[in-house]
């Protein structure tokens, strides 16, 4: 029988002092009647109140199974999950918010989807305790656009409580709102993701860090995730299709002119038309010229860093030490 894998539970704190107590019991409680090694990873991000004060008075009562991260200032909530990544030591990495919204008595669950072969398993609020207008509206627009823009269909991006295997977190950099796209990171290298109903609290204590704005920086990202997980090892196909939609434009217009300029004895050097198709070829030398340029630094990346462009699961009657190809 294999051994059982190790949990790791990462929490990101910001102000909440109040409910470091109570969700340290709740997480224990789940976690106890668990056979699985498990430790839990405070990620104190700047916090101003006495939230700190409070993990590391937890910490020192249970030296086995708590570490407290501190950051030196507040660098937000994908900053301090990246940090709890970082220093996990588990086979399975759990986040989840500090707020007592997510439920810890979910998380037998999430687990027992890693253990019919998922990779990822993330939570759905399906009943959510959060104000419609202000939360769950845009929560609900920005997950429909991440879902039409990746095609990978999950119901709530947003929320916190995941499950991932450690392999399909390894290799990228978590920056700005992206916490949320770390699935579709996930699926991009091939892993098996599944959704399950999870529960959703009201907020018993403290505010709500977030409003409206952050769906703004969420559909900024979105940009940077798309390039990422469908473009990064082949730039050209982005920059060099859009060359060539621009090429195909200036022709279908230098066609026209030319068609009429034969009928019609129209000169085309009359019409806004030509100079508008130069435009276009212009823009269409640009875009190549840029995928030539971002294709050598893809290059560059992968092979001064000694990346792999393939990752692989597991190899069966065989070593899984490589060796490289040779160099003529």
């Amino acid at each position: 029988m294999a051994p059982l894998e190790s949990l790791s539970i990462i929490i990101p704190v910001y102000n909440e002092q109040q409910n470091i107590p109570l969700l340290y019991k709740a997480v224990v409680s789940a976690l106890q009647p668990l056979k699985n090694v498990w430790e839990i990873i405070f990620v104190d991000d700047g916090s101003e109140d006495d939230s700190l004060k409070e993990m590391e008075i937890v910490a020192a009562q249970d030296h086995d199974h708590v570490r407290v991260i501190e950051l030196r200032r507040n660098f937000g909530q994908t900053a301090a999950i990246a940090a709890g990544f970082d220093y996990a030591k588990g086979d399975i990495v759990i986040p989840m918010d500090a707020d007592l919204q997510n439920d810890p008595s979910d998380i037998p669950l999430l687990l027992q989807k890693i253990e019919e072969g998922y990779d990822v398993v993330s939570g759905w609020r399906k009943n959510r305790e959060d104000p419609f207008l202000t939360r769950t509206l845009p929560s609900l627009i920005a997950n429909w656009l991440i879902s039409a823009v990746t095609g990978e269909h999950l119901h709530d991006y947003g929320c916190t409580l995941k499950a991932y295997r450690r392999e399909v977190i390894n290799g990228f950099r978590l920056y700005g709102e992206m916490h949320r796209f770390i699935p579709v990171y996930a699926a991009s290298v091939g892993a098996r993701i599944t959704e399950v109903v999870v529960h959703h609290h009201p907020r018993r204590f403290g505010k709500a860090k977030y409003g409206l704005e952050r769906t703004l920086k969420v559909i900024l990202d979105l940009f940077t995730v798309k390039f990422l997980s469908s473009y990064a090892d082949k730039p050209i196909y982005l920059f060099g299709g859009s060359g060539l939609l621009f090429f195909l434009i200036s022709g279908i217009m230098l066609l026209f002119l030319f068609i009429r300029r034969i009928f019609y004895s129209i000169s085309p050097f009359d019409s806004p038309l030509f100079v508008t198709s130069l435009m276009f070829m212009i823009f269409g030398f640009q875009s190549i010229l840029m995928g030539l340029i971002a294709e050598l630094l893809m290059r560059t990346y992968h092979e001064s860093q000694g990346k792999p462009t393939y990752l692989v699961k597991k190899v069966v009657n065989g070593s899984e030490d490589i060796h490289p190809t040779e160099q003529p």
